[in-house]
């Protein structure tokens, strides 16, 4: 049963659980959910499943008997395993006490938020952006800044300028997504050597999540603060198991800085869920160590998706387009209609597929939708040939 807003127990609650927004996204996904044939587009994740040789270490877990307490910064062989990936991908050395596990790359931004700001601080966070960014912020009593993106010819791009001057002195973080939810704007080299320089004379952290750093179109990887940062830099890394390995529901990711700040982390695991299962860990540890291959798969199938839902939408002639740099989203643009909310449930009724409403990421995302391509290319096909069909026919 739903509790109304003026419901008495409604209002003896904080005013940061009060206040917490809704999902734009979860709202339509509530409100497609089970109907017979339609695609769903909403979520950041693809329609493969966890592969054999990662779930069956999990299974060999449970087996022997795997199922106690665990260490809270996860396992030593995760830990080996977290910087043996971060050497292989940012070609220098890691040490593993840089590394702790967390319930999902959700825990790791939670956890970093609570380290960085609360009541009466700001978290500057570039827009639009994936809701719960900002809401973990908020919950936390903070008040996340939005600082919007602008849209053109060039795609998604950051005015470094108007970032900088957003910050006052109640200014502690700058969280930069990069490559973004949902635009898929990635910053360069040099503009992430730009906002350390800027945090660092400031004494700001920067929360770094670059959880899409392997769905980049233009090489390996895209940029990252790793590539220029010193080790004691006031950054914190939030990552997660989610989208390289197709481990959406695992709930298990990874927060990386300075050991100077393990015991910190530590305790606010400690005092929210006490560890990440063993078994859960064992798989993630062959998932980095093994899971190459997959995750090579997995951005040549959203590589193939970002084609085929571009050149669609191209051609509709409604759709305003850019190409994303980066992770695994469209995020588009409808002539003649600015209400996105409306028209992603809409084309829930009328073209059986499920798109995020770009309002659901802040105000700079008002009029867009999100779509997500990191599916097979025969349903990706069919999701743009319906989505082509309704725009020409409205």
């Amino acid at each position: 049963m739903d509790v109304t807003s003026d419901h008495p127990l409604f209002a003896a609650l904080r005013p940061e659980a009060r206040e917490a927004p809704e999902s734009g996204i979860v709202e339509v996904f509530n409100y497609g959910r089970g109907r017979p044939g339609l695609i769903p587009m909403w979520a950041g994740e693809g329609d493969l499943p966890t592969p054999d040789f990662i779930y069956e270490a999990a299974v060999r877990s449970l087996r022997d008997g795997e199922t106690f307490y665990t260490a809270q910064r996860g396992i030593p062989e995760l830990r080996a395993a977290l910087a043996r990936y971060h050497e292989r991908t940012y070609g220098r050395s890691f040490v593993e006490e840089r590394f702790f596990v967390t319930g999902g790359g959700m825990q790791a931004i939670q956890i970093a938020a609570r380290m960085v700001a609360g009541p009466g601080d700001e978290v500057l966070v570039p827009t639009p952006a994936w809701p719960n960014i900002t809401a973990a912020i908020a919950i936390n009593g903070a008040a996340p800044v939005e600082v919007p993106l602008s849209f053109g010819n060039d795609g998604w791009t950051l005015d470094l300028d108007r970032l900088f001057a957003a910050a006052t002195g109640r200014t502690k973080g700058i969280f930069i997504n990069s490559p973004s939810n949902p635009t898929g704007w990635t910053a360069t080299a040099d503009e992430l050597r730009a906002i350390l320089a800027f945090a660092r004379t400031r004494g700001l952290f920067i929360i770094a999540d670059e959880v899409y750093h392997r769905f980049y179109y233009a090489g390996a990887r895209a940029p990252s603060f790793h590539d220029v940062a010193e080790p004691e830099d006031r950054i914190l890394y939030v990552n997660t198991f989610s989208k390289n390995w197709a481990m959406t529901g695992w709930r298990i990711g990874w927060l990386s800085t300075s050991p100077a700040l393990g015991q910190t982390i530590e305790n606010l695991v400690q005092y929210s869920t006490s560890g990440v299962a063993t078994f859960m860990q064992r798989a993630a540890t062959v998932a980095l160590d093994e899971g190459d291959p997959f995750l090579n798969l997995q951005v040549d199938r959203a590589r193939t998706g970002r084609d085929i839902v571009c050149a669609g939408l191209a051609r509709s002639g409604r759709a305003r387009v850019s190409e994303p740099a980066g992770a695994f989203y469209l995020f588009f643009a409808v002539d003649g209609e600015d209400d996105t909310r409306a028209l992603a449930l809409r084309l829930v009724d009328e073209a059986n597929i499920g798109l995020a409403p770009g309002t659901a990421f802040g105000t700079a995302g008002n009029g867009f939708m999100r779509l997500c391509f990191a599916s097979r290319p025969e349903r990706i096909e069919e999701a743009t040939g319906r989505l082509v069909a309704w725009l020409r026919k409205g």
